[in-house]
């Protein structure tokens, strides 16, 4: 018979070996609960012109292709996507349209993650750039820099007196909404080359000239976008060197953005499918969350 002391190491021992076989037959612990997560933005976060359509809301033109939806399928975060084709930063606190309701309306103290682009489309900055010096370029038959001559820097100008403070506006609007979430900003990739050509004048009708205009008027907007995100304490995703050389130029399976004339989409000067992929991939890099 095994005096005290032996008997109470003895029982110590089977009683170590008895949590240590329970820890190793035990069911694991269930994974970490799923990110809420908000997609917000314009056509560039809805994927406009990528297939398939989300059918949910047409008006939105909003693709389940777009990069909030590939974050969310890689991640296995669960998805509130509003963003919407045409929006601009006042949409996110007034109804677009009828039927769609402000964008921050998606939030709320629970939401973990929030990713956005925002800011193309107010002044009409990006459409009326692009129109107005496609028009140029085709009446000049794309010599000098027609469009840069007829309105200098009246782009610029209202990037800075107007878009910057709404930027600012939206995004605080966004920290009222979700205080907790990390925000992420994403900028625009490039619509242009650096420099033109006349197999890019064919895709692009802009003059030589005005070609690196139109991509200055472009750097100054995202130049804006990423200082409002980095004062709201948002992150800001840029894409000035991850999408050199895929601008709408380029050809198909190399460009991210598809051109104005004679690309594979419906709405022109907008990412591609595979140009969401890459936003997707340089969101997820900048959030660490792949």
């Amino acid at each position: 018979m095994p005096n005290p002391a032996l008997r109470h190491v003895m029982t110590a021992s089977l009683a170590a070996i008895g949590a240590l076989a329970l820890s190793l037959t035990a069911t694991p612990a269930q994974a970490a609960t799923p990110l809420d997560y908000a997609a917000l933005g314009d056509s560039y976060s809805a994927g406009s012109g990528v297939l398939p359509v989300d059918l949910t809301n047409l008006l939105c033109l909003r693709s389940t292709a777009n990069y909030p939806h590939v974050i969310a399928f890689r991640t296995g975060a669960r998805l509130k996507d509003v963003s919407c084709g045409a929006a601009r930063t006042k949409d996110f606190t007034q109804a677009q349209y009828p039927a769609v309701a402000p964008q921050v309306n998606a939030l709320d103290a629970g939401t973990d993650l929030v990713t956005l682009t925002i800011g193309g489309n107010d002044n009409g900055t990006f459409i009326n750039a692009v129109t107005a010096c496609a028009a140029a370029g085709v009446l000049s038959g794309g010599r000098g820099s027609p469009c840069k001559d007829s309105n200098g820097t009246s782009f610029d100008d209202q990037i800075d007196a107007s878009t910057y403070p709404a930027l600012k506006a939206a995004l605080g609007s966004v920290r009222a909404k979700a205080p907790d979430a990390r925000v992420a900003v994403l900028g625009y990739p490039w619509i242009t080359p650096a420099t033109a050509d006349l197999a890019c004048f064919a895709k692009l009708p802009v003059a030589s000239g005005d070609v690196p205009y139109l991509r200055g008027i472009q750097a100054h907007l995202n130049a804006v976008v990423r200082r409002a995100a980095e004062e709201s304490g948002s992150a800001y995703v840029d894409f000035s060197q991850a999408s050199e050389g895929h601008d709408a130029c380029k050809p198909v399976g190399t460009r991210w953005i598809e051109p104005l004339l004679f690309g594979n989409s419906v709405v022109p000067v907008h990412p591609n499918a595979l140009g969401e992929r890459r936003m997707a991939d340089q969101a997820m890099d900048v959030l660490g969350l792949g």
